[in-house]
């Protein structure tokens, strides 16, 4: 559903009351008075949301001083959460990947693009004996091999085949054996073309990566390129996109329920209703007055 802004413009506070069906009286009072500053792109999704949602509301766009939502959801600290969405996503990979169980002879290989320069930066310094390849060439799958050193098995494959022309040697590619995890920092454009040139030669190594390595697929059935690899994100909210036969891409559903969950919360805090049990989008936790909601994520395997 889409939405012109030209009323915004026009009208700096707007009033709209949706029409209450429900016979209880207690939800007839429940109300949510917003004044809020952020791109027509958000303004266009809480508008939808909000019409959708059976209370009265005021919203003002054009207050000064008043709350910003910045652009990018995925990565703001968005009202009531103590970090945002990708930022409990990347603490809780951490976590995972760079734990102190696995052996000391292993390293984990975090392959990423320019992109990522920052967070790849950040890791270095906590983490400075990984392994970490910038992917910044075009001929990717002979980057690959060279990262994974398919061509040192190979040509130990022909050294030994040329020992003796009359043997027949059965040959399996073995990738260098120092690699305990696969952490991809990519967006989707590269992932969907590095990952499974990586699987293709470590299948049995495990992966990582944050939901931003899928978010410009604009069905869910694309993402059968990332098959096998953990992401830090809620079952719920893939579920809730698989049902939807039309979407714009993934990010943009993310969006949505990130404002969902503000918006919720917001009411909740106006028309004190702590004592309701509240089911937020992106998290199963529950909201605690005066407290910073910390997302429940949890790793979930591509299949």
């Amino acid at each position: 559903m889409k939405f012109s802004l030209t009323l915004i413009a026009i009208c700096s506070m707007l009033f709209l009351t949706s029409c209450v069906t429900n016979t209880n009286a207690e939800k007839d009072k429940v109300f949510l008075n917003l004044d809020l500053q952020s791109s027509n792109k958000n303004k266009e999704i809480i508008l939808e949301y909000l019409l959708k949602e059976n209370i009265k509301f005021s919203i003002d766009f054009n207050k000064e001083d008043s709350y910003e939502i910045d652009d990018d959801l995925l990565k703001s600290n968005l009202k009531y959460f103590c970090r945002s969405f990708i930022q409990d996503q990347n603490d809780l990979l951490e976590t995972a990947i760079f734990d102190s169980s696995y052996s000391l002879d292993k390293k984990v290989l975090i392959i990423y693009s320019k992109d990522f320069n920052g967070l790849a930066d950040d890791l270095k310094k906590k983490y400075p004996n990984e392994l970490y390849h910038l992917l910044d060439k075009n001929n990717y799958d002979n980057e690959i091999k060279r990262i994974l050193d398919v061509n040192g098995s190979i040509s130990r494959y022909m050294d030994i085949s040329n020992l003796d022309k009359n043997l027949k040697i059965v040959h399996s590619l073995r990738i260098r054996d120092d690699i305990s995890k696969i952490y991809f920092l990519l967006n989707y454009d590269l992932g969907k073309t590095i990952v499974p040139l990586v699987k293709n030669f470590a299948l049995n190594i495990d992966s990582y990566s944050s939901s931003q390595i899928f978010h410009g697929a604009s069905d869910f059935k694309k993402i059968t390129d990332f098959e096998n690899i953990f992401i830090p994100i809620q079952d719920e909210m893939i579920e809730t996109i698989v049902k939807k036969d039309d979407i714009k891409n993934i990010k943009s559903e993310f969006e949505k329920m990130l404002i969902a969950d503000y918006l919720l919360i917001e009411k909740v805090y106006q028309n004190n209703l702590f004592r309701q049990k509240i089911f937020l989008k992106t998290t199963s936790k529950q909201i605690i007055k005066n407290k910073c909601i910390n997302r429940d994520l949890s790793l979930s395997k591509i299949i």
